[in-house]
């Protein structure tokens, strides 16, 4: 299977397929604009209204980056849906975002930046035929050399 821009997507129907990525890039999302609706409708959904993320006017007059920043919050719930452009985990009963682990945010997200997730696999374990992952991610801004953010996403896999 390939992602939108051609990119190959890794499929995996095991454990021991799984297993094979140890210590290996899984590989890169395509890219995705954050827009100010998008940041609008994050705010609007968590009801996180601060003036750096949806008051364009005052962003840009008193703001330090120029204009709105995306919530890293926002930046954050990408990760599910970028996650999918990467790996298509299949013969599963069930996928659980299991949680989040040691991330830092190496800077802000201004609005109509254009992001992509980085995707290596750290860790997998069988815990009694459910597969726990530990996914190092790592979330680039287009055109800047610094991440967005980078951190590990666990995810419990219960195969057939």
């Amino acid at each position: 299977m390939e992602t939108i821009d051609n990119r190959k997507m890794v499929i995996i129907n095991s454990f021991e397929e799984y297993s094979m990525y140890l210590g290996k890039e899984l590989g890169i999302s395509n890219w995705h604009k954050i827009d100010q609706e998008q940041i609008n409708k994050f705010a609007d959904a968590t009801l996180d209204h601060q003036w750096i993320h949806t008051d364009e006017e005052k962003a840009k007059r008193e703001g330090p980056f120029g204009g709105t920043i995306a919530h890293g919050y926002l930046t954050l719930a990408l990760i599910p849906y970028l996650w999918k452009q990467i790996v298509d985990v299949r013969n599963i009963k069930m996928e659980i975002n299991y949680g989040i682990e040691s991330f830092k945010f190496g800077q802000p997200v201004l609005v109509d930046n254009e992001v992509q997730l980085k995707a290596k696999l750290n860790t997998i374990t069988n815990l009694r035929g459910v597969t726990k992952v530990i996914i190092e991610a790592t979330l680039m801004i287009k055109n800047q050399p610094k991440p967005a953010y980078t951190g590990n996403v666990v995810f419990l896999y219960h195969f057939v």
